[in-house]
């Protein structure tokens, strides 16, 4: 129902569309799954799946707008939703005419017609699968996914306490200092333990995702050859600009800055 307004902009494939609505709505890591289960199955070519991983796999608007804003206690929506998801969709756009303005045909289809026809030729050849065996593999797959997922935050959420135990307490005084090392690690611990300490922090790694969001994201994508260092540099660069964003905001407009 979205491809009327997405696919005249980006400029990718129905399968494209699909993993740009659930990358935007769903939350880390669910952009890159999809992303790398439709590359997988060749309904998404190699240079399509990069282009989305760039910009498809954020933090999800339920979680920032019931959890983020209120623990950091900021009372505007609108200009926060547009620095989370609002960027990142310009980001996109910005990379499809740029970047892969040459690598992805603008048309509706991202597949090429031979690989096309072999997907085809292999469906019409195998066996068809029962509902019950579709449901079986998918609530696998699910609980396979959610515990890969627990386990890389329970480690991440271990490692906060390492900075505590090697460094000087002096060194960890700050809100900010705070915000970086539980932040960087484990978005979500590190901003329920600094609260409203450093808002613009939180604000700003929140884009990166910090380093559990980033090793969730490689055991999505790690069986296929989509480069985990291009994702994280792409996230690097949102950071940049969604700095320049608050700076901006700061500058035209601060008396209402962080409200």
């Amino acid at each position: 129902m979205i491809s009327p307004l997405l696919s005249p902009i980006l400029k990718v494939s129905l399968n494209g569309i699909y993993a740009v609505v659930i990358g935007f709505l769903c939350g880390f890591p669910m952009g890159a799954k999809v992303i790398a289960d439709l590359y997988s199955c060749h309904k998404l070519n190699k240079k399509e799946a990069s282009f989305l991983l760039a910009f498809c796999n954020n933090i999800g608007p339920v979680y920032f707008i019931s959890f983020v804003l209120p623990t950091l206690q900021l009372k505007l929506v609108l200009p926060y939703v547009f620095g989370m998801y609002g960027l990142p969709f310009c980001y996109g756009v910005l990379l499809r005419y740029t970047v892969y303005r040459h690598s992805i045909p603008m048309t509706a289809s991202s597949l090429p017609s031979r690989r096309l026809k072999n997907v085809l030729s292999a469906a019409e050849g195998a066996p068809p699968i029962s509902l019950l065996d579709t449901l079986d593999d998918s609530i696998l797959s699910g609980l396979y996914s959610i515990a890969k997922l627990g386990g890389y935050m329970v480690l991440f959420n271990l490692l906060n306490l390492v900075p505590h135990a090697l460094l000087h307490p002096a060194a960890l005084a700050g809100a900010d200092s705070k915000a970086i090392i539980n932040c960087l690690l484990e978005i979500t611990s590190g901003i329920s333990r600094i609260g409203n300490q450093s808002p613009l922090a939180v604000l700003l790694l929140l884009p990166f995702g910090g380093f559990s969001c980033i090793a969730q994201t490689y055991s999505m994508i790690k069986d296929t050859d989509l480069s985990l260092k291009h994702y994280v540099a792409h996230k690097l660069f949102l950071t940049i600009i969604t700095l320049a964003y608050y700076l901006l905001w700061l500058l035209l407009f601060p008396s209402s800055f962080l409200l």
